[in-house]
């Protein structure tokens, strides 16, 4: 099953002042998968292309002064796949941080809705602060929605062969 792109109704609560968003859902023959566990999955081990992306994003928003992806993918009560957490349950955990040019959140949500299974959602929210977000935004749009895709569709077959 491919994701399949939602909408995502502004002014939402995680953040407030978000003035982009998008919302991506995939349903999953498993249950009993936590918020946690889906964002393990879907962060920790991205593809080598997605890493070779996230260094060259480094290199060039940092002559600008913004804060740089992780080079290390680490998981901890206060980071998964490299991204602090800013609240997390079993349904639902928020990620993300606000920087100069944009703030912005990513919000896993696993929802038990299904007979046999349960609705995995990314949405992902951001504020634009200045000039420097709308263009950052702009650039990297068609890889974002790319990565949230491909995040997404890996995820299936991980929660299959993992130990839980």
């Amino acid at each position: 099953m491919s994701p399949v792109s939602r909408p995502v109704s502004l002014p939402h609560p995680i953040l407030p002042a978000a003035d982009w968003a998008d919302r991506f859902t995939l349903g999953l023959a498993v249950e009993g998968l936590t918020a946690r566990e889906a964002a393990r999955l879907a962060l920790e081990h991205p593809p080598g292309w997605v890493r070779r992306l996230m260094v060259l994003r480094n290199a060039l928003v940092a002559p600008f002064g913004l804060k740089g992806a992780a080079e290390r993918v680490a998981t901890s009560e206060t980071e998964i796949g490299g991204f602090p957490v800013v609240s997390a349950s079993d349904g639902r955990v928020v990620l993300g941080f606000d920087d100069r040019h944009l703030d912005f959140r990513i919000v896993i949500d696993v929802l038990q809705d299904r007979p046999s299974g349960q609705t995995l959602s990314v949405m992902t929210l951001v504020h634009r602060n200045n000039l420097i977000g709308r263009l950052y935004l702009a650039a990297v749009m068609p890889f974002h929605k790319l990565i949230v895709r491909r995040m997404l569709s890996g995820i299936g077959d991980r929660v299959l062969t993992s130990p839980r």
